[in-house]
């Protein structure tokens, strides 16, 4: 197993910059998500470990190795697509043995590997199965056990679990944190999904048109955002566009466009006078009595829709000036508005953070 290190890495396409001077530390053993948007450069960075994209700058390291002109079979790296790649012609043990033998692995070592990663995925029983007679979690058993059965430095994965169903991807998403932890093997996931980042990673690289927005681990990410952009895009929030008035002790007073005033903690550069948006979590809302509806952090709204997701029930809440926000109560309340009724909603002012909407 071996740490990864990328060092001032570029990719420019014609006369376009699709990943800009990333720095980034992947400790031996970690588990890492490249998390963003599509476009925003993750998969380009992945392929550019791999070798399988030159970089137009910077260096990859793996183990301490200059590795950017070798070959992707001489990385010694391990990689599962989305698409899993299996060779439909093969059962699932020769797809598995597949890379051994390419390394002229002698018969004796290839039959006790593959039966160490029958036994790692649990696919014991479908040795003698080819792929098309396998369900989609299965086939991605298959594509890890052949890219982990040469025992490489660093695993790759490419949005492997993106054309399973929901309950499905949730299992392997925990099957995959399992083998991961058991082998120890230094791990690069790529994916969109905010949530397979937060279930799967030790620390999370957050991307943006090609660069690395912020990294941390899935709390940090959640609860102290250091951009606008962090803070839409991991987790949901609530937006409220208004003007920095006064600063002191860290917070910022706004005056929002809905005629309300807040506190809320300042992040980054804010000044008196800016355009600003403070965002504020579904749950760190609260319903309070109307006889409260006076000072900061306090508003008037008109319930219109509720949405039941099983532990929780979602509010949509509607301010006088007609912007909507969303509010999230526990499943188990017994204080749940009707739709048209009158509420008024409040929040602490550290729970609100105050982002200059020019830095957007």
């Amino acid at each position: 197993m071996s740490s990864v290190a990328l060092e001032q890495l570029r990719k420019r396409y014609r006369d376009i910059d699709v990943v800009k001077d990333i720095d980034l530390d992947i400790a031996q053993g970690e588990l890492v998500v490249l998390l963003g948007p599509s476009g925003c450069g993750k998969t380009t960075t992945l392929r550019m470990i791999a070798g399988l994209v030159q970089p137009t700058a910077g260096r990859v390291r793996i183990g301490g190795e200059t590795v950017d002109d070798l070959p992707p079979r001489a990385r010694n790296i391990g990689m599962v697509f989305q698409d899993y790649a299996l060779f439909p012609n093969m059962p699932v043990r020769e797809n598995i043995a597949f890379g051994l033998q390419e390394r002229k692995a002698s018969h004796k070592r290839i039959d006790a590997r593959v039966a160490e990663m029958l036994a790692l995925t649990r696919m014991h029983a479908f040795a003698e199965r080819y792929p098309t007679e396998l369900s989609g979690g299965q086939q991605q058993r298959v594509a890890l056990a052949r890219a982990l059965a040469y025992e490489p430095r660093v695993l790759l994965m490419d949005e492997p679990l993106g054309a399973l169903d929901q309950r499905l991807r949730e299992d392997m998403q925990r099957e995959l944190a399992r083998i991961q932890k058991s082998l120890g093997i230094t791990t690069v996931f790529v994916t969109h999904d905010q949530q397979e980042a937060m279930v799967l990673a030790e620390r999370i690289v957050v991307m943006n048109a090609g660069r690395i927005e912020q990294v941390g681990t899935p709390e940090q990410l959640y609860a102290n955002p250091q951009s606008l952009f962090i803070a839409d895009f991991v987790g949901r929030t609530n937006r409220l566009p208004g003007e920095a008035r006064e600063l002191a002790d860290g917070f910022v007073r706004v005056a929002l466009r809905n005629g309300r005033a807040i506190r809320a903690r300042a992040v980054g550069a804010v000044h008196a006078g800016d355009a600003v948006v403070c965002t504020v979590r579904p749950e760190k809302l609260r319903i309070v009595q109307a006889s409260d509806d006076a000072g900061d952090n306090v508003m008037p709204m008109t319930m219109r829709r509720r949405s039941f997701m099983g532990s929780s029930v979602d509010l949509a809440v509607e301010d006088p000036a007609g912007s909507e926000i969303l509010l999230k109560l526990s499943a188990t309340s017994s204080d749940v508005p009707a739709a048209g009724d009158a509420i008024v909603v409040a929040f602490r002012p550290e729970d609100c953070l105050c982002f200059s909407a020019t830095a957007a």
